[in-house]
């Protein structure tokens, strides 16, 4: 077995796959900065991805609607998923399939968020909903996904139709520690993961970045194992399992890191562009 040196000094115990003939990458902490801006060099590693020929897919904790505008101007004519690998869309944004939360465990997450004092977003649809307008992150999930959300009194017409719920909370342990509960509340009947350190997500079994990752290799006829995945968060994890190659940002947690192949600068440094520079299309594996 071969020891990987990542970028950060760490080390891998792991042998990346040799041959990569596509790219999934996650966007938010990965392909933007922070401030959600789409760097020169990324774009243009992304030029450069689409004149090699390797297919890229991006997937996201976002509503596709939420990355729309990034995937047209990327020029990304591959399928592509949102909400976690819970609905996977055409380049044309149509549905191609979709994973909702079941309606009991959508009721179970609500209250069980509500219980813990946690604010609550839940996506159904096109539409973002919440109750509480004075709650955290408002604005930056705005600026993310550019579009306003819906007020409503409470959740009960779209517990039916629920592709994501969302605890949201600037009190990062206790979002940990709700993981954790509500993860082993929820079994295999729903996903439960972090997307970042306050967003805490519930979505369908199969709507998690591993299954995501499977269902767009389908998709582009492309075996796992030649695949090279880009992602930060702790839900990145679960495609990591699965590809040939994994790649960790730098900005990530250190235990997200640990459990990949590699790990490149962060997104405030063009860790995404470098990924690709020289992990991907130079190579240096």
């Amino acid at each position: 077995m071969r020891f990987t040196l990542h970028l950060d000094g760490m080390i891998s115990r792991r042998s990346p796959a040799t041959k990569i003939s596509a790219i999934v990458s996650d966007v938010d902490g990965t392909v933007v900065t922070d401030d959600k801006r789409l760097t020169e060099r990324s774009r243009a590693a992304v030029s450069a991805v689409r004149q090699s020929g390797l297919p890229l897919c991006l997937i996201s904790s976002r509503p596709p609607r939420g990355f729309a505008q990034l995937r047209s101007v990327l020029e990304i004519v591959t399928p592509c998923a949102g909400f976690n690998g819970g609905v996977i869309v055409a380049p044309d944004g149509s549905v191609i399939e979709q994973h909702l939360l079941p309606s009991q465990r959508a009721r179970d997450t609500v209250g069980f968020l509500t219980e813990h004092g946690i604010d609550i977003w839940l996506f159904s649809g096109p539409d973002w909903l919440l109750t509480n307008t004075a709650g955290p992150y408002i604005d930056h999930e705005k600026r993310t996904v550019g579009f306003d959300p819906v007020v409503v009194r409470d959740f009960a017409l779209a517990l039916d139709s629920a592709a994501k719920i969302v605890g949201v909370s600037k009190d990062f342990d206790l979002l940990a520690q709700c993981e954790i509960a509500l993860a082993k509340m929820m079994g295999d009947s729903a996903s439960v993961a972090r997307s970042q350190l306050y967003y805490l997500d519930t979505t369908a079994p199969l709507a998690n970045k591993g299954a995501g990752m499977l269902a767009l290799a389908s998709q582009i006829g492309v075996p796992p194992a030649e695949i090279a995945v880009i992602g930060d968060g702790g839900n990145d994890v679960a495609m990591f399992e699965h590809a040939g190659l994994s790649i960790a940002m730098g900005n990530a947690q250190p235990a997200v890191k640990a459990q990949a192949d590699l790990v490149t600068w962060s997104n405030a440094e063009d860790g995404f562009a470098m990924a690709i520079e020289r992990f991907i299309l130079g190579g240096e594996r």
